[in-house]
């Protein structure tokens, strides 16, 4: 079995090390980070499947952090953020990141969620048994390849924004609400998911629609949910 490699990033050791203890109860492989540029060297140096970022950091803070990885790998980010700091994890969303959990964490709700991260991310990897390619209109999802492209062009997507796309392209015309979306693509039960659906909706549509503010695939249904309309 793969063992992969999870980059955990904190300027403080204390909160690091604790986290590195219950991943690798799990059998995952640890690199340790205290700042931004620290976390940039490890990702130049190693193959790394995960990153848990904290977002106040020195040198480098998280939400910096978060736009570089994101011009070279699509790897799952998991912001780690205090309670105080909700306009950060939503800018952390914005910027690329996957995920946010807000400290101090349960050890139980954060391994769940790297598990649940991990599932999306491993299964664009994985050889998928060969199914129709569905297309709308200029959309394109592949699902063998796990590639999506607009009018021909390849579209660039995270493992979470595929998964919600394929979601809703497979069940075109069908609104699915929030807590569905995040319970279907993040695979636990939501609690208050409306802003991590609602920036990962909004990146989508900046990737796939040629006017994101007009869009035509991705529609929203107001006081329902979220489709892709069949066109």
């Amino acid at each position: 079995m793969e063992k992969f490699n999870i980059l955990v990033c904190d300027d403080e050791k204390a909160i690091v090390d604790a986290i590195e203890i219950y991943l690798k109860q799990e059998g995952y492989n640890v690199l340790k980070a205290y700042n931004g540029e620290e976390a940039l060297k490890i990702l130049d140096e190693n193959e790394v499947h995960l990153i848990l970022l904290d977002i106040m950091m020195p040198k480098m803070d998280g939400l910096k952090a978060t736009i570089k990885i994101r011009e070279h790998l699509n790897i799952p980010i998991i912001i780690l953020s205090a309670k105080s700091e909700d306009t950060d994890k939503i800018l952390g969303l914005n910027f690329g990141a996957d995920d946010y959990i807000t400290k101090p964490f349960n050890p139980l709700e954060l391994v769940a969620r790297v598990k649940s991260q991990m599932r999306r991310y491993t299964s664009l990897g994985s050889i998928a048994e060969k199914t129709n390619i569905i297309k709308i209109g200029g959309l394109e999802l592949d699902k063998e390849a796990k590639e999506v492209r607009v009018e021909g062009e390849p579209v660039k997507l995270t493992a979470t924004e595929y998964g919600i796309l394929e979601l809703l392209m497979e069940n075109a015309g069908k609104v699915f609400s929030i807590d569905q979306i995040y319970e279907s693509v993040w695979n636990e039960l939501s609690f208050a998911p409306e802003n991590t659906v609602s920036v990962h909706i909004r990146r989508i549509r900046e990737k796939i629609e040629i006017n994101p503010k007009e869009p035509r695939y991705l529609k929203v249904v107001w006081g329902i949910g979220y489709k892709i309309e069949k066109v």
